[in-house]
This record gives C-alpha cells, sequence and structure tokens, in this order.
C-alpha cells in the first residue's frame, strides 16, 4: 500500500513543473508594448523623417544646435567597462564650442542611486554655468535620466530643457525579464543565482540594475513616478559590432585577481537576440530592448531603418564608420537638434493657444 500523500506530494510536484514550463515559454509575450496598450497614455508621433533629414544636414557640416544649454550625456548599462563610451561625442561637441559633460555614474547601480548621482549632476553644472540642462541618456542612461526628473522634478523643472533617451528600455526588457522572472524552469539550475555572481562578481555591479528593468519594476515605478516633461524623443534602433572584453577572474595562483582578454563576439551576440525576439515574441529590437518598450508616450520617437544593435552607442566610439554612414556623434547630435525644433514648435503652439 503506498500513502495518499505521497500520490498528492508527486501531483502538487507534477503541477508545480507544468506551471513553471508554462510561465517559461509564455516569457514576456504579455508583457512587451504595454504601454502602447495603454489607452490612458498619450500617443507618440514619429519624427523619423525629419531626423534623417537633420541628420543629411549635419553631415554637410551644417549645425543648429544652440550654445544656451549645457549638454549632458549619460551612459547605459556596464559603461565602466567601455572606457570611450561618449568621449568622442564629447570632444565632437566640443570643436562646435558647446558645452559636453558625461555624467560619470556607476551603472550597474540601481535606477534610484543613478537618479539622484544625476540630479546632483544636473545641479552642479546649472549653478557653476546658469544654464539649462539637455540630456541624452543611451540604454539605462535614458531610464536613469527619466527617473532623475520623475523623483526630483520641483528641484529640477527649473534646470532642465529637456530629455532625449536613446534605445532606452523604458517599458522595460524582455531579455532582463526573461532571465529573473522567477517562477519559472531556470529556477531549477539557480538562473537567478547565475546572474547575481555574473554581475556582482565579474563585472562589479549589482544585481538590482539589471532587475530595474524588468517589466515588473518599471510597472510599478513608471504608476508611481510618471515622466514629467512634455517633450522627449526614444529613438528605437538597431546594427553589428563586435568588442574584446575583459574578465577579470577572482582566483589566481599568486592569489591575485587576473585579467585575460575574452573575445566576445557582441555582433553574433546581438543578432541571435534580436532573431531570439522576433522568434519568440515577433517583435524588432535592438537584441536587447525591443521597439514598443523603447518609446516613451506622448514622445516624438525615430524609427530609422538602418540596422543598430543595442551596443553600436558605445563600441562606434572606437571604430571608424563607413564613409556613407553617421557615427554616433553625427546621430547624437541630430537627435538633440530634433529635440530642439520639437521643443521650439511646442512652446509657439502654447504661446499661440494661450493668445
Amino acid at each position: 500500500m503506498v500513502p495518499s500523500h505521497v500520490f498528492q506530494n508527486g501531483t502538487s510536484l507534477f503541477q508545480g513543473l507544468v506551471e513553471r514550463a508554462r510561465k517559461t515559454v509564455r516569457g514576456s509575450a504579455d508583457d512587451i508594448g504595454w504601454l502602447q496598450r495603454d489607452q490612458s497614455l498619450p500617443r507618440t508621433e514619429d519624427g523619423t523623417a525629419r531626423f534623417l533629414e537633420i541628420l543629411d544636414s549635419v553631415r554637410k557640416n551644417e549645425h543648429k544646435l544652440p550654445d544656451s544649454v549645457v549638454y549632458l550625456l549619460v551612459p547605459g548599462l556596464f559603461s565602466n567597462h567601455g572606457p570611450l563610451y561618449f568621449v568622442k561625442t564629447k570632444a565632437y561637441f566640443s570643436k562646435m564650442g558647446l558645452a559636453c559633460h558625461i555624467a560619470k555614474i556607476h551603472s550597474e547601480s540601481s535606477v534610484s542611486k543613478n537618479a539622484r548621482e544625476i540630479k546632483e549632476y544636473i545641479e552642479e553644472i546649472y549653478w557653476g554655468s546658469r544654464k539649462r540642462v539637455l540630456l541624452l541618456g543611451h540604454s539605462k542612461g535614458g531610464v536613469d535620466s527619466a527617473a532623475a526628473l520623475s523623483l526630483y522634478w520641483p528641484q529640477l523643472k527649473d534646470k532642465v530643457a529637456g530629455l532625449v533617451l536613446a534605445q532606452s528600455p523604458y517599458g522595460g526588457s524582455p531579455v532582463a525579464s526573461d532571465i529573473l522572472r522567477e517562477g519559472q524552469l531556470g529556477d531549477y539550475v539557480r538562473l537567478r543565482k547565475i546572474m547575481e555572481i555574473l554581475v556582482s562578481k565579474v563585472l562589479k555591479g549589482d544585481l538590482q540594475a539589471l532587475e530595474d528593468l524588468t517589466y515588473e519594476k518599471r510597472k510599478e515605478f513608471l504608476q508611481q513616478h510618471p515622466l514629467p516633461l512634455e517633450a522627449s524623443i526614444t529613438p528605437s534602433v538597431l546594427t553589428a559590432l563586435s568588442h574584446v572584453a575583459h574578465l577579470e577572474l577572482p582566483i589566481a595562483a599568486d592569489g591575485n585577481s587576473t585579467r585575460i582578454p575574452v573575445v566576445m563576439p557582441l555582433s553574433a551576440a546581438m543578432a541571435a537576440c534580436s532573431q531570439l525576439l522576433v522568434a519568440r515574441y515577433g517583435e524588432k529590437s535592438d537584441g536587447l530592448v525591443t521597439r514598443k518598450d523603447a518609446e516613451v508616450p506622448g514622445s516624438v520617437v525615430v524609427r530609422p531603418e538602418r540596422k543598430l544593435d543595442h551596443a553600436w552607442m558605445v563600441y562606434s566610439s572606437v571604430k571608424e564608420e563607413p564613409g556613407d554612414q553617421a557615427d554616433t556623434s553625427q546621430v547624437c547630435e541630430a537627435l538633440l537638434t530634433l529635440f530642439v525644433e520639437v521643443a521650439q514648435k511646442r512652446r509657439h503652439e502654447m504661446a499661440m493657444k494661450d493668445e
């Protein structure tokens, strides 16, 4: 005779396994594009055509960015491992006589911690120059920048000219969510623990930084702290690049950490992730962020056809683009120029409406 509780336990285990499998297979299907499905939020405006016109003018050395503001570039996740991230763009802006800074934040920290640091950057720049700050954030840097404005708007509203987000998972990232979502089959191999070790031990970061980009955390944050700006530009873009990274090994024969070169075929990895997101969810992405999740409600969006992967903004700084392609600095200038145009247009429309 077999006790009934054995059958009950077996049934419970099987049901648990089925539920984990269902959750794993379903993944982020119900979350991708959740901002666009929310009918209470304002619609976006497509600014791609005008962006391409501006970009063409920029490549012909026609520059229109004003020097009445200070430009602050905010890098994304793992920027501490890319020392040239935005450096080329900063030098490019300086040559045009524009004041430009790079926010030296620890990008692997949580969104709330980086938001506070960005707030302090803005205040320091403003009080030193008496000019408002126009921000451009890439990847998680855009999320961190938006969070700074959401959390500290009363203190920053007179000091900020606007915000441009480039490839930012404003609504969340399916990659981060699929990796960290609890109750999946990955729990059996302790996938979350593996990621925690990778982020904290190898990359010297905080797992919270990645968790803050999941759909669950983004929904929670945006419901409590919506973005206050009326005009923001969110390009969502895709390319193919590679990079040689360095892995820091915690143990060596002499007891010291060792740095060894590890070839990271980033182009292949991004392409594989992009194809996976298309195959699994039918969504266009840059390998990490889908277009739908990069677009901020009520903003002007840029959707170029040029295939740029998520790391292009980082590693284009260390390689020359083909002669017929715009580089990172030119794209940043065009995005910011478009923002200035949009802001001026909206201010004019508001003034006419008041009259």
